[in-house]
């Protein structure tokens, strides 16, 4: 069974840093990675995403920012998220997807999601 199991949300002032977590179990393989975003009254973004041979692609509005990386050895995949802004706070849903497409922070398809971790920066 797959599981996607993110951790290291939480509240931080603006500016301050957080670095999300998702471990992923079961036979998976996956071509893409990313974190996607969601806050109450919105549709669900893409953030960034990494694929197989480590590219990487990033929403304009965190570039520079945020940094998405993995450690395939641990299964686990990162969201290291500096100089935060009150408009960041949202649900950070990790994805997985078989295929390697991606674009503009996300990848095209997602075939597995996470259940979220809250992330709240107060001004």
């Amino acid at each position: 069974q797959v599981q996607l199991v993110e951790s290291g949300g939480g509240s931080v002032q603006a500016g301050g840093s957080l670095r999300l977590s998702c471990a992923v179990s079961g036979y998976i393989y996956p071509n893409c990675m990313g974190w996607f975003r969601q806050s109450p009254g919105k549709g669900r973004e893409g953030v960034a995403a990494i694929d197989s041979d480590g590219s990487t692609t990033y929403a304009d509005s965190v570039k520079g920012r945020f940094t998405i990386s993995q450690d395939n050895s641990k299964n686990t995949l990162y969201l290291q998220m500096n100089s935060l802004k009150p408009e960041d706070s949202a649900m950070y849903y990790c994805a997985a997807s078989r295929t390697r497409s991606k674009d503009r922070g996300r990848c095209l398809w997602v075939h597995y999601w996470g259940q979220g971790t809250q992330v709240t920066v107060s001004s």
